[in-house]
C-alpha cells in the first residue's frame, strides 16, 4: 500500500495544484492531509475547497484551529518581535478573508487520525498528527532527544508517527525493546507543500509504502520516500506582495526558509 502524506499548504494554491499533479504520477492508494491549510498567503478559501472536493481525510493544524475559532492566536512560535508583528498581520488578514462555511469546516477537523494495520499477525499503528500527539503546536524537530521521542510515541501507541508543523522533513528510526526483541518505531516529519523551511523552495511531501511483509521488527520493511516538486513560486510570492501580507513571506517562499 502506498500512502501519500502532505501538510502545511498555508494558502499556497499554486503549490497545492502542482502537488495534486505530481502525486497522481505516483498512483497512491490513499492520501491524507496533516493540516495547516490556511495562513501566510491569499488563497485560504480556495485551498480548503480543493481539499474538500477531493474528500481527502484531513486533520487540523494549529493555524486551522485558530482560524476555525476566529482567534487572533495561531499557536505559532515566533522568535523575534518582527516575526510576531508579521504573524499578527497574517492571522488578521486570514480571519478577514476566510468564509463562514470554510471556517466551520476548519472548526470540525479532527486532531488526530490513527490507522491500524494487521500484518503478519502483528498490529502496526500509523498515527497522523500535526505537531505532536500531545499538543497541536508542539514542535518535534529532528534533534529531539531520542528518549523523549520514543516516550511520546509509546504513550500514543504509535509505531509510525507522521507529522508536520516544523516544515522541515526528516525520518528517524527509533530502536526500543518489546518482549526481548528489537522493535522499531518510525518518526516522520513530512515537510511542507506550500511553505518549506529547509532551504529548498520546492514543495514537499512523503510517500509511505507498506507491504504484506511490513513489520515493526524489520526496520527496512517500512519505506519512506521524500518527494519534492516544482511549482510557480514567483506566482505565490507575487500574490503576497500584492496583498496586505508582509513581503517577508514572499521572500521566504523564494528562498525556502
Amino acid at each position: 500500500m502506498k500512502i501519500a502524506l502532505f501538510s502545511d499548504i498555508h494558502a499556497n494554491l499554486p503549490a497545492l495544484e502542482a502537488f495534486f499533479v505530481d502525486v497522481e504520477t505516483h498512483n497512491p492508494d490513499a492520501i491524507y492531509c496533516l493540516g495547516d491549510l490556511v495562513g501566510y498567503n491569499i488563497w485560504s478559501n480556495e485551498v480548503i475547497h480543493e481539499i474538500r472536493k477531493r474528500n481527502i481525510p484531513t486533520i487540523a493544524g494549529n493555524y486551522d484551529f485558530g482560524i476555525g475559532r476566529a482567534s487572533d492566536d495561531c499557536g505559532c512560535a515566533y522568535k523575534t518581535d518582527e516575526e510576531k508583528a508579521n504573524g499578527a498581520i497574517s492571522i488578521s488578514f486570514t480571519n478577514e478573508s476566510v468564509g463562514e462555511k470554510e471556517r466551520s469546516y476548519l472548526r470540525t477537523l479532527p486532531a488526530h487520525i490513527k490507522v491500524e494495520f494487521q500484518l503478519n499477525s502483528d498490529k502496526l499503528n500509523l498515527l497522523l498528527v500535526h505537531g505532536s500527539p500531545r499538543k497541536i503546536n508542539e514542535y518535534l524537530f529532528e534533534d529531539r532527544e531520542e528518549k523523549s521521542m520514543i516516550r511520546i510515541m509509546e504513550q500514543a501507541d504509535a509505531d509510525i508517527m507522521c507529522f508536520g508543523h516544523t516544515h522541515k522533513p526528516y525520518h528517524r528510526i527509533l530502536n526500543s525493546m518489546k518482549e526481548g526483541q528489537n522493535y522499531y518505531r518510525h518518526a516522520v516529519n513530512i515537510g511542507s507543500v506550500g511553505k518549506p523551511k529547509d532551504g529548498n523552495s520546492q514543495g514537499g511531501y512523503v510517500m509511505l509504502t507498506l507491504n504484506d511483509n511490513s513489520s515493526i521488527l524489520d526496520k527496512d520493511s517500512i519505506h519512506i520516500e521524500f518527494i519534492r516538486f516544482d511549482y510557480d513560486v514567483e506566482k505565490a510570492a507575487k500574490a503576497v506582495e500584492d496583498s496586505p501580507l508582509p513581503n517577508a513571506y514572499a521572500e521566504s517562499l523564494r528562498n525556502g526558509i
